[in-house]
């Protein structure tokens, strides 16, 4: 918790000028709630028995005093408000930074053991309240005491007997509070554990909502999300209750201090001990000191829902990347495209069976190479090994003779280019997407670049062109366009290695044929993977391997490997039939 708390002053820092404003600006405030009742209490003892002129002048003097200070009051106030606000959202703002940063570092192992919905509600919801706590806390807290000791001194100068009658309730209230403040924090703790749910269960639906109702299956899909709503309401149906209980406990106890000074003082005022106007004093500052006892009891409700979701900001936070730069890493320009596998071997994290065992291999610089092989045996993990996506588990694999691991990342993964066969594009306009390649790059280059995939044609027959708007991950494009815009941008990005993961099993005939002459036109001169689903498409490749779950069973060309009448043989009569 300590290193927690660290983290979260540590937010205050770029704002301390303004914190301290929003301090001064409290205390001030408070000392005015203060000052009025004495000032009232002054008025009612002393000033009603001067002589008609002076106590008229002297009524008037502390009538506009009291008018200036409640001025004084409204400004703080409003300065409070205002600039406290701005102060916590400028705060959650960074929060927000720090925690999209820290998912940008993290590697494809973290999002394969997460969903979307339930990062996204870290990013959103959970800081919100964690904001409400950084702004309202400080000031409630400083408020409250300055109140709280103001009153308790101003109330024993009043009446001593009287304010021990009305400290009776104070532990009590005390003992109560956290009583429930504790069943509140496991409460707000699930609330945003099934929030986090919802989310993710929305996310989900609505990104495969044409399968929904390609299946019309809306039914079902409202049916899971009645079934998490309703998930959501029995978790709040704790925390109102513990809520209900607290503050209507609370209340309960404020009016009997209320009750008990009214007959106390009575009581008092019957022996002589008490005068009417300082009875009248008192109650005002009951209120003051109450007022300030209850903000400080719901300052501990307010901590426990803001650090709950600062906690779940932390769970993220603390989570180192698992692929980092190593500190001796080496920024590489200008890559040739030599390629080695060095005994290498890969399992999941959470799942210790090998996919990849032992593979060694070499890849000259330019070469296009194939990959082949049944669902399952690691063509495509053997790619993403290569950008270190993931990392090996044993082994190395070399660029140019240098352990990738030994390069800084961004330096690698700016010289491979990769096209999948699930494209996906960015919600924006044809250029803008292509421009993702090099962010950098002229609207001539990447007209050239569009042009190289055989785009330009498809992207002049829009009535935009290159401004047409695509659609959430280009919904508005068939495949075939998706996949030319997706080439595009790794011309345009111009690298000397590529990866091609099954780029064309989704398209049609007609698709394929424009889109394998765009990823011919790219591979020139290029180091290549192709990860074939569909064998026609590789007859022209420098060299195939075929992969089974032993590792690599064959080696060679397409002609050769025909004439071993082997594993690939026996895929390629599979795949013509």
């Amino acid at each position: 918790m300590k290193r927690n708390l660290k983290k979260l002053f540590s937010y205050y820092k770029p704002y301390k000028w303004l914190f301290w404003g929003d301090m001064f600006f409290a205390v001030l405030g408070a000392a005015i709630t203060l000052l009025i009742p004495l000032i009232v209490r002054h008025i009612t003892n002393e000033v009603v028995f001067y002589d008609g002129q002076k106590a008229l002048e002297t009524i008037l003097f502390f009538g506009i005093l009291m008018i200036v200070l409640v001025l004084v009051e409204l400004g703080c106030n409003y300065f409070m408000v205002y600039q406290g606000h701005m102060m916590g959202a400028r705060m959650e703002a960074d929060m927000r930074r720090d925690i999209f940063e820290h998912y940008q570092k993290l590697s494809f192992t973290f999002y394969d053991n997460r969903k979307v919905g339930e990062l996204m509600s870290r990013i959103t919801s959970d800081l919100f309240d964690i904001t409400e706590l950084l702004h309202h806390g400080p000031e409630d807290v400083v408020i409250s005491i300055i109140k709280l000791v103001g009153a308790f001194s101003i109330l024993l100068y009043i009446n001593v007997p009287l304010t021990l009658v009305t400290f009776v309730f104070i532990p009590i209230m005390l003992v109560f509070a956290i009583y429930f403040n504790r069943k509140m924090k496991r409460a707000f703790k699930r609330n945003r554990k099934r929030i986090a749910e919802i989310n993710s269960q929305i996310e989900d639906s609505l990104s495969g909502v044409r399968v929904v109702k390609s299946f019309a299956n809306e039914a079902i899909e409202i049916e899971k999300f009645q079934k998490g709503n309703h998930n959501y309401i029995a978790s709040k149906k704790d925390s109102y209750r513990y809520m209900a209980g607290y503050h209507s406990g609370i209340g309960a106890m404020t009016t009997m201090i209320t009750v008990l000074v009214i007959v106390a003082g009575v009581a008092f005022m019957t022996k002589g001990m008490l005068k009417a106007t300082d009875l009248i004093t008192f109650l005002l500052y009951v209120n003051n000191f109450i007022d300030p006892l209850k903000k400080l009891i719901n300052f501990t409700e307010m901590f426990q829902n803001g650090y709950s979701g600062f906690e779940r900001f932390m769970e993220i936070l603390s989570i180192c990347p698992d692929i980092q730069d190593a500190k001796d890493a080496v920024s590489i320009p200008k890559l040739r495209g030599d390629i080695t596998f060095e005994n290498v071997s890969f399992h999941y994290e959470t799942n210790q069976d090998t996919v990849l065992n032992h593979v060694n291999l070499n890849v000259k610089a330019g070469e296009y190479m194939a990959l082949v092989g049944a669902s399952g045996v690691g063509k495509t993990t053997l790619c993403s090994l290569i950008p270190r996506f993931y990392e090996v588990s044993e082994g190395a694999i070399k660029i140019d003779g240098i352990d990738i691991r030994k390069m800084k990342q961004a330096d690698l993964r700016a010289q491979i280019g990769i096209v999948q066969q699930d494209v996906y594009l960015f919600a924006g306009t044809i250029m803008e997407n292509i421009r993702y390649g090099r962010p950098d790059a002229t609207d001539e280059e990447i007209v050239e670049a569009a042009k190289q995939a055989n785009a330009h044609e498809f992207i002049m027959s829009f009535p935009e062109g290159y401004q047409t708007d695509i659609g959430q991950r280009g919904v508005k494009l068939s495949g075939g366009q998706k996949q030319r815009l997706s080439i595009a941008r790794v011309f345009l990005k111009n690298p000397p290695i590529l990866i091609f993961d099954e780029a064309t099993s989704a398209l049609d005939n007609e698709s394929e044929k424009v889109v394998q002459q765009s990823m011919e036109a790219l591979a020139k001169n290029r180091t290549t993977f192709v990860i074939a689903h569909r064998l026609t498409t590789i007859r022209n490749a420098e060299r195939i391997l075929v992969l089974t779950e032993s590792g690599i069973e064959e080696e060679g060309t397409h002609e050769e490997l025909l004439q071993r009448n082997g594993a690939y043989s026996s895929l390629y009569r599979i795949s013509v039939q």
